[in-house]
């Protein structure tokens, strides 16, 4: 069966497993991956290795962010148009989002290099701490001319129906990553650099793989003598916006918080922050994978005008997002102790305590937080930018600050509760979206 017919007429419930359980697989892949990571850095390199790490992160994920604005702002068009039988439409959207993919990760890598101990030093950082950080995020840079498509291509083989090979591949990734840093770090006792290089390797390798059949003609999509226009490139951005302001508010958000917690906890408070940072890891994209896999299928079938067999497959989304959220919070609450030990060879019984206890403020935010995400992806999937941007925006930035400042006394208590109090805000103005959009999201 080809993309068309696998989106438009397999049954909801069975398109909904047959795409959502790869896509959370492959998620779930990554996700492990990031906790080994985290494990691998604190358990050989220390809690200074571990605190630099968190530190540098959010500017690691700003690089990946600004390819993403692309990769998955050219998603949804993509969709629609091969939803609506233009196929050359998507297939030129497809050769340029690439190709400004590369050029993108050139210029903000080449920035980012030369910018690092500014940056880490404007974090408030100094010696050793500040060093291993600019390590951990200078690897990063230079490799992100071809470590930042990878995820985009990801997008691309679920588009073309091939969920099963995205998931294989994004399997490979997370293993190839996961050994080659455990040869660098266990085996030729690099530094954090070699922590870095490792996931680096494994990114460049599957981005290879995973463009192969792409290169070949073997996919609905194909590369083809690229055109650029103004109109192309307004309606990539507006799609890809959402997740863009999402992923650069959430490390601005991040930077303030760590600016915060090396001035009231020091590494200790900056690893704390990255312990609840590698659980929320773990969950949020196994919550992100289950939803955007269907964001192909609700685009074709937006397109065709199939009003009624998206509602149904959202269905889904939402409440599967709501059970997955729901067996976070007893995971969470019931084993702080196991998820803290994870991570830390620290056992001072002071500083467990405050990860427990940071672990259970924290985790209450996902008994909601499951409502945001899935409202926003409709909104993307269907090309409503505007309400999904302000989602993004408020849940990753204006709320977090909003509470920061409205918490400022309780200093980093107020700074554990801080997800929470936004998931909770982000689901009130998800309500708002979606009630003030009723007409167009739920036309017959």
């Amino acid at each position: 069966m080809d993309s068309h017919k696998f989106f438009t007429e397999t049954k909801p419930g069975r398109l909904f497993f047959t795409a959502a359980l790869p896509g959370s697989v492959g998620m779930l892949a990554s996700a492990l991956y990031q906790l080994i990571d985290g494990i691998f850095v604190g358990r050989l390199l220390g809690n200074t290795a571990f605190a630099a790490l968190n530190l540098a992160m959010p500017f690691v994920i700003i690089n990946f962010a600004l390819a993403d604005l692309i990769g998955v702002g050219s998603s949804v068009p993509i969709s629609i148009s091969l939803g609506q039988g233009r196929d050359k439409e998507a297939n030129n959207i497809f050769t340029c989002s690439c190709i400004m993919i590369a050029l993108i990760g050139f210029i903000v890598g080449a920035l980012f290099y030369a910018a690092a101990p500014a940056m880490i030093g404007f974090m408030g950082a100094d010696g050793e701490f500040a060093e291993l950080a600019i390590q951990y995020m200078r690897v990063y840079a230079l490799c992100s001319p071809v470590t930042t498509i990878v995820f985009a291509v990801d997008n691309y083989l679920r588009i073309c129906g091939k969920i099963n090979m995205s998931m294989v591949i994004n399997i490979i990734m997370s293993a190839l990553s996961a050994g080659l840093e455990f040869v660098f770090l266990f085996v030729f006792k690099w530094g954090i650099w070699g922590a870095a290089l490792g996931t680096c390797s494994g990114m460049v390798v599957c981005a290879i793989i995973a463009f192969i059949p792409f290169l070949r003609g073997r996919m609905r999509l194909r590369f083809c003598r690229p055109r650029f226009t103004g109109a192309m490139i307004k309606r990539i951005t507006a799609s890809g916006m959402p997740t863009f302001l999402n992923n650069i508010a959430g490390r601005v958000t991040s930077i303030v918080m760590n600016i915060l917690l090396v001035r009231w906890g020091g590494e200790n408070a900056v690893s704390v922050y990255g312990i609840l940072m590698y659980v929320d890891g773990f969950i949020q994209p196994l919550l992100y994978g289950m939803i955007d896999s269907l964001q192909p299928a609700v685009g074709y079938n937006w397109g065709a005008g199939m009003y009624k067999r998206v509602r149904s497959i959202e269905k889904y989304c939402f409440s599967a997002g709501a059970v997955l959220s729901w067996i976070a919070v007893a995971v969470i609450f019931i084993f702080p102790e196991q998820l803290t030990m994870l991570f830390t060879s620290n056992t001072e019984q002071s500083f467990v305590g405050e990860v427990v206890w940071a672990l259970r403020l924290f985790g209450a935010g996902y008994i909601i937080r499951w409502f945001a995400s899935a409202t926003q992806s409709y909104m993307l999937a269907v090309e409503k930018p505007v309400p999904a941007t302000l989602i993004s925006v408020s849940t990753a930035l204006i709320f977090p600050l909003l509470l920061i400042a409205l918490l400022w006394n309780m200093r980093l208590t107020g700074l554990w509760l801080n997800f929470t109090g936004t998931a909770v805000l982000a689901a009130a103005l998800s309500v708002v979206m979606l009630f003030m959009y009723r007409k167009e999201l739920f036309r017959s």
